[in-house]
């Protein structure tokens, strides 16, 4: 984990993406650089897995998510549960469980 120095939640990114002044504030006081910052898979899938995301709401926080690090867990995994969340809205934890077991199809 080189040059990070933050691990950011799912609410923080949520703040900064809709310019929360007491997020924007924390950073500011704490004097965090988006680049020293990094998230989990978990919130990204938290992020994007909302039922009525719009396209161009998605665009923003892959955007945003972008200038950090992704300390991912498998974006295969990663996109399979944001799609299957998306469609039957059940809680992520189960999702991703659920996903882990799904046999992939493998590519040569």
């Amino acid at each position: 984990m080189n040059g990070i120095s933050y691990l950011l939640d799912t609410n923080i990114i949520i703040g900064m993406y809709q310019k929360s002044a007491e997020v924007i504030a924390l950073m500011q006081a704490k004097k965090i650089n988006i680049s020293q910052c990094a998230f989990s898979g978990i919130t990204r899938m938290e992020l994007l897995s909302f039922p009525g995301i719009t396209e161009n709401e998605e665009q923003a926080i892959e955007s945003l998510l972008d200038r950090m690090t992704h300390l991912s867990v498998s974006p295969i995994i990663e996109d399979l549960t944001i799609q299957f969340r998306r469609q039957h809205q059940t809680k992520l934890p189960e999702r991703l469980l659920l996903q882990q077991q799904k046999p992939m199809p493998l590519s040569c």
